[in-house]
């Protein structure tokens, strides 16, 4: 493996990194905005001046965006012309802030959310899985999780693994026809990490950013830690991509609180070529 670049900075707090059409796009929670950067690092607001902060990002089968929208707890799809309209309403599942999405092949969106107030240091409390059907339709995946946030699945769409920031782990569910979890098991346990933004690789590992250190961690199922790296500042997401899907981009920020970040464009995307490719959604 190489050593970090960096790909862009001024970056509030990135989030949702996704590979999509030969670009990374991301999320910036503070600066309202959803942005693409090409490979070389130019980068363009595919949306700015968002009335609520953007986080995870997914695509459905006929290529329309979803984004979820945080303290609104929404799910949102581009409709042409620079709008955004309502896809989905989680506020019936979303116990508090809405996080991460992983959306399957077909068109199956699966958001994390909070579960309690985080940014007030409230109590712990644990938090259920949305699924969201591609009509808007809102059910319960999964309960009881321990803040779930990034999340992948499998290349043959038959397993959802969820990372746990507050589990210091990964959990594994069997996704059936319908969409629905089934089999819950430990995929693998991490000590002493906050898994956050996640991806696969084609040999069954999943890089995530450790939102409890300035690193990337590589662990496979069982919990194998194969490669720790640390990043020039903290990390909370991160993705692989480029055109041979071996380039992981880290996003990094002073830290997760908005007080740390908010305003500051202190946080950037850092790259590093690693051994195996993208494999899996997102």
């Amino acid at each position: 493996m190489s050593d970090w670049d960096l790909l862009v900075d001024g970056v509030d707090f990135g989030e949702g990194p996704r590979w999509h059409d030969g670009e990374l796009w991301y999320s910036d929670f503070h600066q309202r905005a959803i942005y693409r950067v090409t490979a070389g690092g130019e980068r363009t607001a595919v949306f700015a001046e968002l009335d609520d902060r953007p986080s995870g990002l997914g695509w459905l089968p006929d290529g329309t965006l979803l984004v979820v929208f945080m303290t609104t707890r929404r799910l949102r799809r581009d409709a042409g012309e620079g709008r955004l309209v309502e896809h989905a309403d989680l506020s019936g599942v979303a116990a508090w802030h809405c996080n991460d999405m992983v959306v399957a092949a077909n068109g199956d969106a699966y958001v994390g959310n909070f579960g309690f107030d985080l940014e007030a240091r409230s109590p712990f409390a644990p938090a259920d899985l949305a699924i969201v059907r591609p009509d808007g339709s809102v059910d319960v995946a999964a309960t009881a999780l321990r803040f779930p946030n990034g999340s992948v699945i499998t290349p043959d769409g038959s397993t959802l693994i969820v990372g746990q920031s507050f589990g210091g782990d990964f959990v594994a569910f069997t996704i059936g026809d319908d969409g629905t979890l089934s089999e819950r098991r430990r995929w693998a346990e991490i000590p002493g990490t906050a898994p956050d933004g996640c991806t696969l690789d084609s040999a069954g590992g999943i890089w995530f950013s450790d939102a409890l250190g300035s690193q990337v961690v590589r662990v496979e199922e069982g919990g194998v830690v194969t490669n720790q790296v640390p990043t020039p500042i903290p990390t909370f997401a991160c993705v692989l991509g480029g055109d041979d899907g071996r380039t992981l981009f880290a996003l990094c920020a002073p830290g997760s609180h908005p007080d740390e970040c908010a305003g500051k464009a202190a946080g950037a995307i850092h790259a590093m070529r690693v051994e195996h490719p993208h494999a899996g959604r997102p």
